[in-house]
Order: C-alpha cells, then sequence, then structure tokens
C-alpha cells in the first residue's frame, strides 16, 4: 500500500466537500498501510456518463493508484426504482430494457478513466440486480425497520413537495434503502458520491453498522454548479452536460460552451492536472487574462484525456474556423433524403435533435437555418434542394437529394 502523505493529502482535499464521520478518521486509516474496499454507484438513467461524473472516477482511480481496492457499481435495479434525490417531482421508473439500452457502453466510457485491463488489482464492475432483485419481503421489511418516517421526511426534496401539495409515492423511501444495502453487501470501506447523494449514502452506513457492526466511511464529492446561478451544469436529468461518449469536436464546444466563472472547478474536478498548475490558470484569469484562453487549454485537456493530443488540436482548428471565421467542421454528417422529406423527420432520426419539442423550441428561437443563408421558421419545412443547416450552436448536417 502506498501511504505517501502529499498524494494522501491531495486525495482528501482535492473535489471533496466533506467526510463522514470526519476526514481526520479516514486520513489514520489511510495512512496505516490498511487496504480498502471502495466504491463509487452510478444508475444508468441516461446512456451516456458526463464529466460531472467524472468527478468520482478521478478519485477512485488516486484511491486505485494507493493500491486500494475499486469497485463501479452499477445501480440497474434501483434505476427501475427512481431516485429521487433532488427532484420536486417523482422521477420517472425505467423499465428493464430501457435499462439495459442505456448500460450498452459505461464499462468503455468510464474505463477511459479508471484502468479495468489492471491483473495486479483488478478493479470490479458489478450490478446491483444482483442481489437485490433476490431481497425477499421479510429481508426487506428488516432493512426498512432501522429508519423512521420522520428521518426520511426531512429530506429537502419531500419537505418541498409536502409544503406545496405535490405528490410523494412510499416506493420513493425505498430507494436509499436499497443503495445503503449495497454497502452491506459489497462490504465497503468507503463510498464516495456527490453532495446530493448524501443522504443516500449516510443510510448505508447505518446498515452497515447495524449489520456488519463496523466503521463505512461516507466521502462527498464537490458538484459541478454554476457559481453564479447555482445551477448544475452536468445533469443526466435535465439533458445538459458533456458526454464522457461525445465526438472530440461536440465536446470542445461544449466545454467552450460552460460559463468562464466555472472554469476552475472543471480543472479541479475534471482534469488530471496538477493543482499547482491549476492555481497559475486562476492567477491568470486573476489578473484579467482572456478567459476565453484559458478555457481553450480546459478544453484541450479534456479532449486529450478523452481521445488523443493530436484530436485535441484538431479540435480546436475546427472550432476556430466554425464559430471564428464562419466555416464549417470537417467532420459534418452528410446525408442524402428525398425531395420533400420533412426536416424535422430527418433531424430527429439523424440524432440532430432530440424531439419535436426541441425542434420547436429551437426553431422559435430562431436556431435553425442555412449557413450563410435563410432561417428556418417553419416546422413543417419541406426539403427541396441541397442544404448545410446549422442546428443550435454546435450542430451542422450536409442534407443533399438523391
Amino acid at each position: 500500500m502506498n501511504t505517501d502523505l502529499i498524494k494522501i493529502d491531495e486525495l482528501l482535499t482535492r473535489s471533496v466537500d466533506s467526510i463522514y464521520p470526519s476526514k481526520e478518521a479516514f486520513k489514520d486509516v489511510l495512512l496505516s498501510g490498511k487496504k480498502i474496499s471502495v466504491y463509487v454507484g452510478i444508475d444508468p438513467t441516461a446512456d451516456y456518463v458526463h464529466l460531472g461524473h467524472s468527478t468520482n472516477y478521478l478519485l477512485l482511480e488516486r484511491l486505485h493508484k494507493l493500491g486500494h481496492k475499486i469497485t463501479v457499481l452499477v445501480g440497474d435495479f434501483t434505476a427501475m426504482i427512481g431516485d429521487p434525490t433532488d427532484k420536486m417531482a417523482t422521477r420517472i421508473v425505467l423499465t428493464k430494457d430501457q435499462v439495459t439500452k442505456n448500460l450498452a457502453t459505461f464499462k468503455s466510457q468510464i474505463g477511459k478513466i479508471l484502468d479495468f485491463e489492471n491483473k495486479e488489482n483488478p478493479i470490479e464492475f458489478r450490478f446491483n440486480s444482483e442481489w437485490l432483485s433476490k431481497l425477499t419481503f421479510e429481508k426487506i421489511i428488516d432493512i426498512a425497520s432501522n429508519f423512521t418516517v420522520q428521518q426520511m421526511l426531512q429530506r429537502d426534496m419531500f419537505e418541498k413537495r409536502i409544503s406545496e401539495n405535490k405528490p410523494l409515492f412510499v416506493h420513493e423511501f425505498f430507494y436509499p434503502l436499497m443503495q445503503g444495502y449495497d454497502s452491506v453487501v459489497l462490504m465497503v470501506d468507503l463510498e464516495i458520491g456527490g453532495t446530493d447523494q448524501t443522504f443516500n449514502m449516510l443510510a448505508g452506513r447505518t446498515l452497515v453498522r447495524r449489520y456488519l457492526n463496523r466503521e463505512k466511511f461516507v466521502l462527498t464529492t464537490t458538484l459541478l454548479v454554476n457559481p453564479i446561478t447555482g445551477e448544475k451544469m452536468m445533469s443526466k436529468s435535465l439533458g445538459t452536460g458533456v458526454g464522457l461518449n461525445e465526438t472530440a469536436n461536440n465536446m470542445f464546444g461544449k466545454i467552450m460552451a460552460l460559463p468562464d466563472s466555472g472554469i476552475i472547478q472543471v480543472f479541479i474536478d475534471c482534469t488530471r492536472l496538477s493543482m499547482n498548475d491549476i492555481g497559475k490558470n486562476k492567477r491568470r484569469l486573476d489578473t484579467g487574462e482572456n478567459p476565453r484562453n484559458i478555457k481553450i487549454e480546459l478544453a484541450k485537456e479534456i479532449v486529450s484525456m478523452y481521445h488523443s493530443k493530436e484530436m485535441a488540436e484538431k479540435a480546436e482548428e475546427d472550432f476556430e474556423n466554425t464559430f471564428k471565421k464562419g466555416g464549417i467542421p470537417e467532420d459534418t454528417k452528410e446525408i442524402s433524403v428525398n425531395k420533400n422529406e420533412t426536416l424535422s423527420k430527418v433531424l430527429i432520426e439523424q440524432g440532430l435533435v432530440k424531439s419535436k419539442g426541441e425542434l420547436r423550441r429551437l426553431i422559435g428561437e430562431g436556431a435553425v437555418g442555412e449557413v450563410g443563408g435563410e432561417t428556418i421558421t417553419d416546422f413543417e419545412y419541406l426539403i427541396n434542394k441541397n442544404l448545410t443547416l446549422k442546428i443550435g450552436k454546435r450542430r451542422f448536417i450536409k442534407i443533399s437529394l438523391i
């Protein structure tokens, strides 16, 4: 085990909000040379992992390099319950087929950070349906007996819903119980998650004490939020954020679209850049340097992590050509369609927009149109000529008639 004090101090501070029961107690364990078991959970509520999640996996990577046992747990069963965390309305429960579809590339995306091929200290990749789908009703009652209704109702989002006469369903109480029981089955010493998961992770701490009669540490990581508005910069539920499966160009463009005020926090939470180098970037901002310069370096750093340095350089070049010089990306998708095909159908089928509702919004905002030509204002627009379209800020497509 590696007990390097400098590395442990970074582990205890970088992207860390709180440690339960205390940072001091956890530091003593790390310095003792004991190999601990650590896990991070993620629910497949979408088919991508975003930069907001990468904070936890980069922290796992640091623990793995110190020699500790790592488990990535996919909540394929809990996703079918629906995590009520930070939700002012009941989260839509996913079907098994939806969960399976969303899971298809999870491991390969997370594997861009964690070394799943490591033989000396293997990283486990597991699914909580292994045990949660087999729980008896008797066991569920026993798990539930460790918590009171008052404890559940103290959760902020539940209190708000009740005060606003919004429905609160019984099955939503089961989510923290099931997530908590994951810690018991995995016999973990530490669980890592965002501050929005504190209640669920502390439920696991309660159950570990009850069933295993020992301590479980909880480490909460900082969430990527706009420091001015307080809104999350990355959210699967809201369909925002930068996916780890994005193309180099899309990733670069989306990072450039992040608020200037969040640049340094993204450096800290989402890159491997040293805190010393990040400090230099902060001083550049503080002394009045154009934030765009530092943001370009951030975009190149992140694209290099998930693609390559060469692709990061190319993405920067394409970004400059597209958004500064009025050109279009070299890798713009090209398709052929029949004359008088409905544009809305084509854009949805090609994945340029997610739904008719999104397209209506974009058209209403004047954000769909020919490059260097007319803006499209008709939702029922029929394609009767070759087009090069820009949709929103970063989406392009070339359409030619068959």
